[in-house]
C-alpha cells in the first residue's frame, strides 16, 4: 500500500508518495519555476537544420524548443508533401523556418538544453489518454488480465472517433462503459478547444497547461493502491476533498488532514529519506553498499560488499550483493529521477547462470518504472549498460547547484600542490630580479601549512629565488589562488 504525503508553504509545494516507509517517488513545484512538459503550444519555427535532422521553435519561453525528426507526425502538419509521401522524409521537406505547428512538450528544460517537444500530442485523463493524431488503441502494460485488456480494448474502440486513438490507463481496470465514455468526450472536447485557440491565437502562444503537481497527482496516483493522502494546509485539504468528492467519490475517505506543529515530512520520515536520497552512497541491508556518481554526460553506479562477508561460498556472498544492488539501484534511479546514460559496475560473477539471475530480477524491477529503459546483458566483466528516459531535472540538479568552492569538479589542488605551483611561480618573477623584496599571499590554510611544513622552508626558498620573501594570509582569496607582489 501506498501513502501520498503533500506539503504545502508559500514558496514550494512537495508531493511524496511512501511505499512502507521508503521513499518511492518525490515532486517539487515553485512558484518561480514553471513546469512546461504537457503543456501544448502554437510554436513558429525558428531554424531548421537537415544535417542533424533537427529544427528549433520558439514557444515563447526563455529558450527556443527543440524538434527531432522522428518527434514529427506528418498528420499533424499542414504540409501536402509530407502526408502525400511514404518513407522517411527530409526534415527541410516537413519543415520551414516561420512555419506555425501545433507542438507539447515532451521534456523540460534540462541545463543549457531547451524544452524538447513533440508533434505526438497527448491529452491525459483519469482513465485514457488521449492522442489526436493516432489510430490505435493501446492497453497499459500493468494490466495483466487478458479478458479484461479485451473488454477493456472493445469498449474504447466502439466509442472512439473515427481516426482517434487512445491508450487505456492501469486505473481503468474495472471500470464502467459510462465512465470511460465518459473520459472519451471530456478529452475529445478539450482538444477540440485547443484546435479551437490555435485559429485565434497567434505564434508564439500557449494553448494549454497541464495540471499543479497537486492535480496530477490525483489524476494519476490516487488508486485503490494509496492506503492515505494527508496535506498539510487547511485550505489546500478542503479544496482537494471538493474535488476528490466531485470527481473520485470513491477515494474522499482516504484524503486526511495533518495539522501537527511538527513538520509533515519530518513526522512522515520524508526528509530523511531525500538527504539519503542526495548522498553519494547508499548502504544496501547486507552491509554492501553503493557509490552513486553523477556526471553530465552519464551516471555511474558501483557495487561493493564492504561490511558483508556471507556466511555461504564467496560467489554465493557475490551473487547475495548483486541482487540487492539491483533492486536498489531501481529505486534510487527512481526516486533521484535519474535519466540518460547509466553504467552499472555490479561485483564480478564468474558464473554465467548468476550474472542471468541478476540481469532478469534488474529486468523485473524496471517493469514498474514510469520511465521507459533500455537494458544490455551483463557483461564478463560485470557491466550494465542501461538508458533511463527523463522528462526533468535529477533531484540533485533541482535541490542543488554546482559548488562554487570546486566549480562543480567535487575536488580542489591539495596545499602540497599549491605549494608547489607559488614555487616555480617565484622562480619565474624573481629570476631577473637583483633587488627588492616579494610578499606572497595566499590562503589562510595555505599560510599555515608552509609554516609548519619542514619541507617548505621559507628561508631555504629565499636562497633560491635570491630575495627577500615574506608570506601573508588573506581571507579573500581561494584555497588555489595567491597573489604575488614584486616591490
Amino acid at each position: 500500500m501506498k501513502d501520498i504525503i503533500i506539503e504545502y508553504s508559500p514558496h514550494e509545494i512537495r508531493v511524496a508518495t511512501l511505499e512502507g516507509d521508503a521513499l518511492t517517488e518525490l515532486y517539487h513545484e515553485r512558484p518561480q519555476e514553471k513546469r512546461l512538459v504537457g503543456n501544448i503550444y502554437k510554436g513558429r519555427v525558428a531554424k531548421v537544420l537537415p544535417g542533424m535532422e533537427s529544427a528549433f521553435v520558439d514557444i515563447g519561453e526563455e529558450r527556443s524548443a527543440f524538434f527531432y525528426i522522428d518527434d514529427i507526425l506528418p498528420e499533424s502538419l499542414e504540409n501536402e508533401v509530407a502526408k502525400a509521401s511514404e518513407g522517411k522524409i527530409p526534415i527541410d521537406k516537413l519543415l520551414s523556418e516561420g512555419q506555425d505547428v501545433i507542438v507539447q512538450v515532451s521534456k523540460g528544460p534540462i541545463s543549457t538544453k531547451g524544452a524538447r517537444i513533440t508533434s505526438h500530442i497527448s491529452l491525459p485523463g483519469r482513465n485514457l489518454v488521449y492522442m489526436p493524431f493516432s489510430n490505435t488503441v493501446g492497453v497499459s502494460r500493468q494490466i495483466t488480465d487478458d479478458s479484461e485488456r479485451v473488454r477493456l480494448r472493445d469498449i474504447v474502440s466502439r466509442l472512439r472517433p473515427q481516426n482517434a486513438g487512445f491508450i487505456i490507463r492501469t486505473v481503468a481496470e474495472g471500470r464502467s462503459e459510462e465512465d470511460l465514455h465518459s473520459d472519451i468526450n471530456f478529452l475529445v472536447s478539450l482538444w477540440d478547444g485547443v484546435l479551437q485557440r490555435a485559429k485565434k491565437s497567434s505564434s508564439p502562444s500557449l494553448l494549454h497547461t497541464d495540471l499543479n503537481v497537486v492535480y496530477r497527482t490525483l489524476r494519476d496516483s490516487l488508486s485503490k493502491e494509496v492506503r492515505k493522502l494527508v496535506v498539510n494546509e487547511r485550505e489546500e485539504y478542503r479544496q482537494i476533498r471538493q474535488f476528490v468528492k466531485s470527481y473520485l467519490p470513491k477515494f474522499y475517505s482516504s484524503i486526511e488532514y495533518y495539522g501537527a506543529p511538527q513538520p509533515i515530512f519530518d513526522h512522515f520520515g520524508v526528509e530523511n529519506e531525500i538527504e539519503r536520497a542526495l548522498g553519494h552512497k547508499v548502504w544496501l541491508p547486507s552491509g554492501g553498499s553503493l557509490i552513486i556518481d553523477q556526471t553530465e554526460a552519464l551516471t555511474a553506479i558501483d557495487v561493493n560488499t564492504g561490511r558483508f562477508v556471507g556466511k555461504e561460498s564467496h560467489e554465493q556472498t557475490i551473487l547475495r550483493t548483486n541482487l540487492e544492488a539491483v533492486e536498489e539501484i531501481v529505486h534510487q534511479l527512481q526516486l533521484r529521477n535519474i535519466g540518460g546514460i547509466i553504467i552499472i559496475d555490479l561485483i564480478d560473477m564468474e558464473q554465467s547462470q548468476h550474472r542471468q539471475e541478476v540481469y532478469q530480477v534488474l529486468k523485473d524491477q524496471l517493469r514498474n518504472d514510469k520511465a521507459r529503459s533500455k537494458i544490455l546483458q551483463i557483461s564478463e566483466m560485470g557491466l550494465v549498460e542501461m538508458t533511463r528516459k527523463r522528462d526533468r531535472e535529477s533531484l540533485m540538479r533541482y535541490l542543488c547547484d554546482p559548488c562554487p568552492y570546486c566549480a562543480g569538479s567535487g575536488h580542489i589542488k591539495s596545499v602540497n600542490t599549491v605549494l608547489a605551483e607559488i614555487f616555480r611561480e617565484l622562480k619565474r618573477v624573481c629570476q631577473d630580479k637583483r633587488r627588492g623584496s616579494v610578499t606572497v599571499y595566499v590562503h589562510p590554510d595555505i599560510e599555515m601549512s608552509m609554516r609548519e611544513d619542514e619541507h617548505f622552508n621559507l628561508k631555504d626558498i629565499e636562497e633560491a629565488v635570491g630575495v627577500p620573501l615574506s608570506m601573508k594570509a588573506s581571507n579573500a582569496l581561494h584555497h588555489e589562488q595567491y597573489e604575488i607582489y614584486d616591490y
